[in-house]
């Protein structure tokens, strides 16, 4: 192991040489199953056969030009992304920070449009946005900001799944141009709305009356984990601008900020770019992986192993002392302890499992969306016995 590293990451002991579906083999030749996919990134799996075909032939044409070009494949991804979300125009980046430091910086173009000099835009407690400055600062998170100071002004924070609370900031004199939100809360610990239509509505109807934008963070949520492409599908409502990444591009870097309507309009020459955003290689593979979704019903696959697995565990955890609540959203899992279990990681780690720990006390899974019956019967089995055991022994 190189000691050249900065040391941002705590490392678990294992480094891993290959992988197919929802299956890893480390250097050793054991082999794991992987319920966290990269953290929601590599829902088609490891070593998809559509997605491997597709990056080795772009490669071997082309992997980048810049954007001051046309790139068909850019805009054939654009033309998908349009029609499966309802939604008009695309920007391309390269990560869920950058596709939600594009929204941000569209939210506050569109305010000073419209004469706000100081425009602000409300965001959730518990949320989780990025770590460039600006998103950092959009997360509900002190932990994560601690030491970046001073941080980036113009959010105003509510609880989460509060539409009271937005209402009463709307009932007063304010700068606010827009609100930011994830439709289920990831990194926050799996945190649902108690109804999610009901939230996301509430929160559009407000916006509409207010005239400010709805944006939703689908980083963690979009492409198929939650059983739709896009979690505010569930809802009845079409956002006005919606942040992309982890799952699009099955492992390539991509991130995309995706509008509607008149916020569609707000970016012009000039006022935003990336230098990689959008290349070639990165939309080809987003492109492929979407077909692949579509093709192989990944998304009702991610809703049938979601009900699965969640109804797997309330069966084996049913009665376990410890356990708070089990709470999912298709491929999207979290089970909440009354302690902090973030040693779970390794415990699971020795027992060829891969999960993750988010919020100290929340065991987080976040399954490829391939993951089939007797795959998900071997993750509830398993990771069950975890459990029991940890709480039996703390």
């Amino acid at each position: 192991m190189t000691q050249h590293l900065m040391n941002n990451y705590n490392r678990l002991p294992v480094t891993f040489t290959k992988g197919q579906g929802v299956w890893l083999w480390d250097t050793n030749g054991e082999k794991y199953l992987d319920a966290l996919s990269g953290v929601a990134v590599n829902g088609l799996g490891h070593a998809h056969p559509k997605l491997t075909k597709t990056i080795a032939e772009q490669a071997a044409n082309l992997i980048h030009v810049s954007n001051y070009y046309h790139i068909a494949e850019q805009d054939a991804l654009a033309d998908k992304l349009a029609e499966i979300s309802g939604m008009d125009k695309v920007f391309f980046c390269n990560s869920g920070c950058e596709a939600n430091e594009a929204s941000i910086k569209l939210a506050r173009l569109y305010g000073h449009n419209k004469g706000i000099e100081n425009p602000e835009i409300i965001v959730m407690e518990r949320s989780f946005h990025g770590r460039t400055m600006a998103t950092l600062s959009a997360t509900g998170n002190r932990k994560a900001q601690a030491g970046f100071e001073p941080l980036v002004s113009g959010f105003i924070r509510v609880p989460y799944d509060d539409l009271g609370a937005v209402k009463q900031i709307a009932a007063r004199k304010n700068n606010v141009v827009a609100i930011l939100v994830e439709p289920v809360q990831g990194e926050g610990g799996v945190n649902i709305p108690a109804d999610m239509s009901a939230y996301l509505q509430g929160l559009r109807k407000v916006c509409d009356e207010n005239g400010w934008l709805l944006m939703v963070d689908e980083v963690q949520t979009g492409i198929g984990r939650t059983g739709t492409w896009f979690a505010f599908q569930h809802t009845g409502i079409v956002p006005d601008v919606m942040s992309l990444a982890k799952g699009l591009g099955s492992g390539v870097p991509i991130g995309a900020c995706v509008a509607k309507g008149a916020a569609a309009d707000v970016f012009v020459y000039g006022k935003h770019g990336s230098t990689f955003g959008g290349n070639p290689l990165a939309t080809a593979a987003g492109l492929t992986t979407l077909n692949a979704i579509h093709d192989e019903k990944l998304r009702e696959n991610a809703q049938a192993m979601g009900e699965l697995i969640c109804d797997g565990f309330k069966r084996e955890l049913a009665n376990t002392k410890g356990v708070v609540v089990i709470r999912h959203a298709g491929l999207m899992i979290g089970i909440e302890l009354d302690r902090p279990c973030a040693e779970l990681i390794k415990i699971a780690l020795e027992a060829k499992l891969l999960i993750n720990v988010t919020a100290d006390s929340v065991i987080r899974l976040l399954p490829p969306l391939v993951i089939n019956a007797e795959e998900s019967q071997i993750l509830v089995m398993q990771l069950s016995a975890i459990i029991k055991a940890f709480l039996q022994n703390k």
